[in-house]
Order: structure tokens, then C-alpha cells, then sequence
């Protein structure tokens, strides 16, 4: 069938599709149950016979609406906590992967810009941390114990007060996304440049080894989740920049409502990250194995949860994202 029939025999059907997805005109749970089913089809086969065509798009935005109506409307049989976290926040984190790419590799380079400063001069470390705490972790080396500053303080005060801490950070990054993506990127790039000087001193000081095994034990989760709150950031920032074929209230309202959404997916992430460096970063003496399978551990959910779910899901309901 040629492209301009496929449109012809399809547009009413579309009209009144988009009729339903704005809320023009009512609609039963099972009505766009079979409308998402026929624009499925339709997807199907606009994706063998008009690939990378602007057809292809239009069905393709409509099916994806559509599938969110239907999620929406849909009667929760269990718990809501777990419907958000186990389909809802991954489905709808597959559109935001390359968002986490580039919030990866700035926080990459960035990490890279803080270990060659403080390679180049030793002094830039005080810059970014402050003389206090870095003169307090000189000690700390020179009495053989380079991370003691995990195993001071009362351990549930330690844990409330880093947890809230990890999660301000992490809506603060996503608000930046208001001054476009630049504004999420300057508190990427300071946490990148702080990160890389802050190993590098250990590594000066010939004690790189206890710093990583002790430190990624809660470092993997938490700088993972500050990475993620970038994603949400560039999320927002970009939806009103680049809107796409969508109007730019409505690109900026559900950029805002799916940021918002990750950051609120990493408070669990946050609490993990937060009790791992309380209750257990402090035991700086750990076996080497159990540290390493900590870590491990908390690299496979993070890939796993934000990856390959992601990914997995995707392809399951064969969805392409505008």
C-alpha cells in the first residue's frame, strides 16, 4: 500500500484517537485498550513499510500517548509502590538513556579535570574542599587511618543527615534543569571536579587502595543516583529547548512530570547509599572480598535497574520514543 493511502484509510481514525488523548472526548478503559491495540498495528506496519518517514513518527507518538492513557487509567490490582518501581519509572527512563549518557560523560570529564589539576598542583584539592578537611585527612593518613572520618559521629544521626543531604542535592540538580541544561552541568562538573581531586590526594599520599575500597562501598550507589538527578535535570532543561513535534507547554509539562518522576525513583537509592556509608563504610578494615561484593553488588542494580530493564521493556511493548 502506498504512503498516501496508508493516510488517507487511517486519518479519521486518527483524528478521533487524538480527540481522546486530549481529553475532547470521553472515553471507557477497555475503548483505549483497543486503541491502543489498533494503533500497535498500525505501528507495526508503518514501521516495515515507512521507516524514518514522518507517517512513521505520527503513529508512533500516538501509540506511545496512548499506552500512557491506558497505564493511567488502568485499575491497580497491587501495590502502587511497587507498579511504579517495577514498570512505570523504567518504561518511561528507556526515552531518557541518552540524557544519561551525556550526564555521565560530563560528570566523566569533569572527575578527569579534578585528578590532572590536582596531579599539577597539589594545592587545588584546598580550593575545592577547604583547608580544614583536607588537613584533617593528612592527619588522618599519617595515624594510618586515611578514611577514619567514616567511623566518627553517632551512626543514625550520620545516616538521616547524608541521606536528606544526597536527596537535596539531587532535586536541586533536577531544578537546575529551569536554567536549561548548562545550569544541571555546572553542579555536575563541580561533583566531578571534587570527586577526581578528593582520590587523587589519596593517591598522593600512596593510600588510593583503603580510599577505594572503603569509599565505592556507598560511592557506587550514590554518585550512580547524583548521575541519574543530572538525567532528570537535562530532562527538564531540554523538554522547553527542544520540543520537538509537540507543542512547547506540553514538551516542558511532561519533561517536568518524568524528571520529577527519577528523582523521586532515587530516594530509595539514596537510603541504601546513605545507610551503606553510616552503618558500614565505617568499618574500614573489611576484607577486601566482602567490600568488592558490596560494590559489585551495587554496580549490577544500578546497570541492571537503569539499563537493561529499561532496555528490556522497551523492546518487550515495541515502543520508540519521539
Amino acid at each position: 500500500m502506498k504512503e498516501i493511502t496508508f493516510l488517507k484509510q487511517n486519518a479519521p481514525k486518527w483524528e478521533a484517537y487524538e480527540k481522546v488523548i486530549d481529553g475532547k472526548e470521553p472515553v471507557k478503559p477497555a475503548q483505549l485498550t483497543d486503541m491502543f491495540i489498533e494503533l500497535t498495528d498500525d505501528l507495526s506496519y508503518a514501521n516495515s513499510n515507512y521507516n524514518q518517514t514522518n507517517t512513521n513518527a505520527y503513529v508512533n507518538s500516538l501509540a506511545s500517548r496512548v499506552h500512557h492513557l491506558v497505564y493511567k487509567n488502568k485499575k491497580e490490582t497491587g501495590n502502587r509502590f511497587v507498579s511504579f518501581y517495577a514498570k512505570e519509572l523504567p518504561l518511561m527512563f528507556a526515552r531518557y538513556h541518552k540524557n544519561l549518557f551525556y550526564s555521565f560523560l560530563i560528570t566523566a570529564v569533569a572527575t578527569l579535570i579534578g585528578v590532572l589539576s590536582q596531579l599539577y598542583d597539589d594545592s587545588f584539592v584546598r580550593l575545592i574542599l577547604g583547608d580544614y578537611y583536607v588537613d584533617e585527612t593528612i592527619e588522618r593518613i599519617k595515624h594510618g587511618n586515611p578514611i577514619g572520618i567514616y567511623g566518627e559521629g553517632n551512626q543514625f544521626l550520620m545516616f538521616v543527615y547524608i541521606t536528606l543531604n544526597n536527596i537535596k542535592v539531587s532535586f536541586f540538580a533536577f531544578v537546575l534543569g529551569l536554567a536549561t541544561a548548562f545550569g544541571t552541568s555546572l553542579l555536575l562538573i563541580q561533583n566531578g571536579i571534587m570527586l577526581g581531586c578528593f582520590f587523587t590526594l589519596f593517591y598522593q599520599y600512596n593510600v588510593i587502595d583503603k580510599a577505594l575500597k572503603v569509599v565505592w562501598i556507598h560511592g557506587t550507589l550514590e554518585i550512580s543516583a547524583i548521575i541519574i538527578a543530572g538525567c532528570a535535570g537535562f530532562v527538564l532543561g531540554n523538554s522547553f529547548i527542544f520540543p520537538k513535534t509537540h507543542t512547547r507547554m506540553h514538551s516542558f509539562m511532561r519533561g517536568g512530570k518524568d524528571g520529577l518522576k527519577i528523582v523521586v525513583g532515587l530516594i530509595p537509592v539514596f537510603i541504601m547509599a546513605g545507610f551503606l556509608e553510616s552503618f558500614v563504610t565505617r568499618y574500614t578494615e573489611m576484607h577486601i572480598a566482602l567490600s568488592l561484593t558490596i560494590i559489585i553488588a551495587s554496580f549490577i542494580f544500578i546497570t541492571g535497574y537503569f539499563i537493561v530493564l529499561p532496555l528490556y521493556l522497551k523492546n518487550k511493548y515495541q515502543l520508540k520514543y519521539d
